[in-house]
């Protein structure tokens, strides 16, 4: 079994201003607590970055750019992604086929749309998911703070049968990499 972390959208473009992701730098510092295990362990880590034609996220403005904060390493991939889905429409499937990967860990931005489109795709690909509980975030709505589509969301990923492969929402510093990070309780 092989793990792969994929790190989704943690973008300065999302992690400031009046439109800055809930308690982002948090969240960033616990993404890095993470990729740091998966590191260590020799778990490909990947970061993925969203672009769109137009505004803060257009590819190489500074929005664009990874989050201040953010730990990378020369080792990291870099996937760019035009759709909530990582996988769609880009080399993510290819990439963690060629690395014989078989389970993910997920963390990131927004919750509720890239996040939680990327899981939900990574089960209907045939891969166990553990989905990091404090380490995605996002902006909130008018409807739900940012905390409640959090709850929400890791509840109901893990309450997803159907596919098969389930998720599994583990704090931070619980996710091992190594043996069997993502089977079991």
């Amino acid at each position: 079994m092989k793990t792969a972390l994929l790190v989704i959208d943690v973008q300065q473009g999302l992690c400031e201003g009046e439109h800055a992701a809930f308690a982002s730098q948090e969240v960033i510092g616990r993404i890095n607590q993470v990729a740091e295990k998966a590191r260590a362990a020799g778990a490909l880590v990947v970061l993925v970055q969203h672009e769109s034609s137009t505004g803060e996220l257009m590819h190489g403005t500074r929005g664009w750019q990874l989050a201040h904060g953010l730990h990378t390493a020369p080792s990291d991939l870099r996937i760019r992604k035009t759709t909530p889905d990582s996988f769609h429409r880009t080399v993510l499937t290819d990439t963690l086929t060629q690395h014989a990967v078989t389970d993910l860990v997920i963390c990131g931005m927004h919750t509720e749309f890239c996040v939680d489109t990327t899981t939900r795709r990574a089960l209907a690909l045939g891969y166990p998911v553990v989905l990091v509980e404090d380490a995605h975030t996002t902006e909130g709505s008018a409807l739900l703070s940012a905390a409640q589509i959090i709850q929400h969301h890791n509840h109901t990923l893990t309450n997803i049968e159907s596919f098969g492969p389930r998720v599994r929402a583990i704090p931070a510093e619980g996710v091992v990499f190594g043996a069997e990070p993502s089977r079991g309780h």
